[in-house]
């Protein structure tokens, strides 16, 4: 019989950030407990290292590229069909609660049922963001983790803990309907996106005395890669914090938000078991990208390193094998096992395959795994390619990296231009136009975002609409 299935999916959760993965601070007990029954997937990505995009890719099993959802103002529609509309077909009962960063909750983007779903500002996103030709972008304003850093709440932390009151809600009034089918819930949880804002019981785990320094600070003498300094320059959160103690509140901010998130999975998690679902409910957690959190003086995502690009991803439940699946593996890759779980499949990217598949396979360290990034302050397109130990960075106009994560998993030395790493240089190459032309998707995706600004009446009009930066959640019932 096939199990029920719940999706768990956060925001900005960088992958090493749980206590599974070996990080030496942060506490996430309850992933951790998933964890330990089921699969963990140690090599897992985004297709794009930014939220509206990643979602969209999420919901239908294709790259940006092949979407053409390049940004934050190009928001999923429901227009190409996805993983949510196989199940609808089919007659699966599939709903959401929380985040999804579609574009409207009247489009049929795959759900029966959308509970306090939280979508682009306005229906239209971060416009002015679209605008990134070097000599024409906007540069933000104010400061993107939030105003004020620290202990406390925010609309994010309100937002999260409804969304799991919903959730558990929604298991109580499933277990008493006369509805037996199997179902599929995907729940979006917000944390540990900025503001870095988080409740006090979660930032009092971090003392600040215990962090450790973030890596290769370009005040010590780092020297960021031309393509990522003009990005960061577009919004440069390092440059904004009031002294060196606001620096560290932020990091243990963040970490306090992985366990803000912890709690709140468990919440669900235990809210499952106490329904009587556990047993026969497959429960997949996720995030759409990672968080640089001041590695090489970044924060958020927007670029390809690992920090960013790599996402955590645990599968548990019945006939999942426990243990470590060492295979690269993408968020294309889990569009299709939700399809899949239910005997559905979906139009998905070439190469895309079911976890249940890969994992049957066997560990295969040379899967190709592919990610790209054409958004907000990116000068030109970025693309990422992951093979074995070899990591790949693309970035048009710019010099090319490349990193051998074997023995380098920090991306501390760059070999692009070592002369005894030419041949694989080449190779990557040649892998990546395996799957795009990378000049071509460039051109393309500025041709789409210049046509956006003009639809929404020109620059001027464009840095009017949507939100200024995080995108704010519904309101919530009083």
């Amino acid at each position: 019989m096939t199990s029920n299935l719940l999706v768990i999916m956060s925001d900005e959760h960088q992958a090493r950030a749980m206590g599974c993965a070996g990080h030496p601070l942060v506490k996430t007990p309850h992933l951790d407990r998933l964890a330990a029954r089921g699969t963990r997937f140690t090599n897992a990505y985004t297709p794009s290292p930014i939220c509206v995009p990643a979602r969209a890719s999420f919901a239908t099993g294709k790259y940006p590229h092949e979407t053409r959802l390049w940004d934050n103002a190009m928001p999923y529609d429901g227009s190409i069909p996805g993983w949510g509309h196989a199940l609808q077909k089919a007659g699966i009962p599939v709903e959401s609660i929380g985040k999804l960063h579609y574009r409207a909750e009247e489009d049929p983007a795959g759900f029966d049922t959308e509970h306090l779903p939280m979508m682009v500002a306005g229906g239209v996103g971060m416009v002015w963001a679209s605008i990134r030709k070097e000599d024409e972008r906007i540069y933000g304003k104010g400061r993107m983790l939030g105003e004020y850093i620290g202990p406390g709440h925010s609309k994010y932390t309100e937002y999260d803990a409804a969304v799991t009151s919903r959730t558990k809600s929604w298991l109580e009034e499933r277990a008493t309907s006369e509805d037996t089918r199997p179902w599929c819930l995907y729940v979006g949880l917000v944390a540990p996106h900025f503001p870095l804002i988080v409740p006090h019981e979660y930032f009092d785990l971090y003392p600040l005395d215990a962090l450790q320094e973030p890596k290769l600070n370009p005040r010590e003498g780092y020297k960021r890669h031309d393509w990522v300094e003009k990005q960061n320059a577009f919004m440069d959160s390092e440059a904004k914090f009031q002294d060196e103690n606001e620096r560290k509140v932020a990091i243990a901010s963040y970490l306090g938000l992985c366990s803000w998130l912890d709690h709140n999975v468990g919440g669900i998690l235990s809210a499952l078991d106490g329904s009587g679902f556990g047993k026969d409910t497959t429960v997949i957690y996720t995030s759409d990208h990672g968080d640089n959190l001041g590695a090489r003086g970044l924060w958020g995502k927007s670029n390809l390193y690992q920090e960013s690009v790599a996402v955590p991803m645990i599968m548990a439940g019945p006939e999942v094998p426990v243990g470590l699946c060492e295979t690269p593996v993408s968020l294309l890759d889990l569009s299709c096992t939700l399809a899949t779980h239910f005997q559905q499949n979906i139009d998905a990217a070439p190469g895309a395959k079911p976890l249940e598949t890969i994992m049957r396979e066997g560990d295969d360290p040379e899967r190709l795994v592919f990610s790209e990034y054409h958004a907000a302050g990116a000068v030109s397109g970025a693309f990422m390619l992951r093979k074995g130990r070899w990591k790949y960075h693309y970035y048009v106009g710019f010099a090319p990296e490349l990193f051998d994560l074997e023995n380098d998993p920090e991306e501390l030395e760059d070999l692009s231009e070592s002369p005894e790493h030419a041949a694989t240089l080449a190779m990557m190459e040649a892998a990546l136009h395996s799957i795009c032309d990378p000049k071509d998707v460039n051109a393309q995706a500025f041709r789409d975002q210049a046509e956006l600004i003009s639809l929404h009446g020109g620059p001027e009009r464009a840095v009017t609409l949507g939100a200024p930066g995080a995108t704010p959640p519904p309101k919530l019932e009083a």
